[in-house]
């Protein structure tokens, strides 16, 4: 795991304590299950709202937790805000233990199994639509290799890396998959600049408070050889994304 993998998902986390996106419920269901209530779930007796809530954890925890993740402190932190008890942890602490932890993993892994993302070879499918794309009228190419083409510039303030930015977003692999999206939550989301990939922290410093732009991110500027939950290995990413507001 490394600074690059965490996706907007980590930022909303940090910045509004809300973000991450992977897999891990599929491997093993019942183990997402409170404590308390674990060895008295049964799916084929449940009722109409335990099937609700087991939906609701079934999905949450696999699109939106990581592999490493602890499954009893995760149970006690649903329980917690299932019952609106005080967050234990300021943003700091968050952020510091998630600084140290990424420290952690990159000391015990040996270098050749570090992320490579600048060197990792593309796909033919995300080559060939970066290739395509570049040629497409409106689209722009940075010296770091990421495209964009801006659809509104917006009249507000521009954001620095440093700035507090909220968003609309949807992002899509090159196949047209939409793999997140705060339309379809509902809800713009909050994170400072610096703290998402780097096409974003480039991109958004591209339009103004008010503005909308399309980013075509390659791997090297966004998850890279690791990749982060629906989103493959070295995939090319599109995000189509308004700014709302910068603080």
């Amino acid at each position: 795991m490394s600074n690059r993998a965490l996706p907007i998902a980590v930022a909303a986390i940090l910045g509004a304590l809300a973000l991450v996106p992977v897999y891990f419920a599929t491997q093993n269901p019942q183990k997402f299950l409170p404590l308390k209530s674990a060895s008295r779930f049964d799916p084929k007796s449940a009722s109409p709202i335990e099937k609700i809530s087991y939906f609701f954890g079934y999905k949450v925890t696999t699109e939106m937790t990581p592999p490493e993740i602890d499954i009893d402190a995760f149970n006690a932190g649903a329980r917690a805000g299932h019952s609106h008890d005080k967050m234990p942890y300021s943003e700091a602490e968050l952020k510091a233990a998630l600084e140290q932890y990424v420290a952690e993993q990159q000391k015990k892994a040996p270098a050749s199994t570090l992320p490579a993302a600048s060197t990792a070879p593309m796909g033919d499918e995300n080559v060939k639509f970066l290739q395509d794309n570049a040629k497409q009228a409106g689209v722009q190419t940075t010296s770091s290799g990421l495209q964009y083409k801006i659809i509104r510039e917006g009249k507000g303030k521009t954001p620095q890396p440093t700035d507090t930015v909220k968003v609309n977003y949807e992002g899509k692999l090159v196949n047209g998959q939409i793999f997140d999206s705060s339309y379809q939550r509902g809800e713009p989301i909050e994170f400072k600049l610096n703290q998402v990939i780097p096409g974003w922290t480039e991109g958004l410093q591209l339009i103004k408070e008010g503005g909308e732009i399309m980013l075509f991110v390659p791997p090297q500027l966004g998850y890279g050889a690791q990749g982060m939950g629906p989103i493959p290995p070295n995939s090319t990413l599109i995000f189509r994304v308004e700014l709302l507001g910068v603080k």
